[in-house]
């Protein structure tokens, strides 16, 4: 009878034992990620098609009030300019402690993807007539991100559907709980 490799090791030495146990979790796979601000008003305006994850080139006095949770996204989008994307309309208050040098509330930022991630989003601009939402800013392992979604608009029945299924399941959830 053969057992399966992994838990069968060939030396019953400590040295030889197989790599998975000594093997700590992988960066990617262990996603720590700390919501810093959602785009809730994007979920009700627009219908999300695609997601992407997307790094930010940000200042000092900038990462520090990301921290400190004083973001809003409300009315931000993004754009594709010379195959780069740029962030639009993201207020960040400036940082309480920041001196002269402290940044801008409202400047454009330059957001990070790769380069066939931006060809992608850009085709499907062109072609589709979507527009680029920012989702959700969280942190993880100490890097502001942002969520940025390919969507497209709403129209006003489509609003009044969500409502009235959204306050259905409330309903339903309260008459659950008694």
């Amino acid at each position: 009878m053969h057992l399966p490799l992994c838990i069968y090791p060939y030396v019953f030495t400590p040295m030889y034992l197989p790599l998975y146990i000594y093997t700590p979790l992988n960066y990617n796979t262990r996603m720590d990620k700390k919501v810093i601000s959602t785009n809730r008003k994007a979920f009700h305006d627009f219908l999300i098609f695609d997601k992407f994850i997307a790094g930010m080139v940000l200042t000092g006095t900038e990462i520090k009030s990301i921290r400190k949770g004083t973001v809003n996204l409300k009315d931000s989008f993004a754009k594709i300019e010379d195959n780069e994307m740029f962030l639009y309309g993201m207020h960040i208050s400036p940082y309480e402690q920041g001196n002269r040098f402290n940044h801008k509330p409202d400047r454009v930022r330059k957001l990070l993807l790769q380069k066939r991630e931006i060809l992608k989003i850009q085709d499907k601009v062109k072609k589709d007539g979507v527009t680029i939402v920012p989702l959700e800013l969280f942190l993880t392992h100490g890097f502001a991100k942002i969520e940025i979604g390919l969507a497209k608009g709403k129209k006003i029945y489509d609003k009044r559907e969500a409502i009235a299924k959204k306050t259905q399941e409330r309903d339903i959830q309260r008459l659950v709980k008694r």
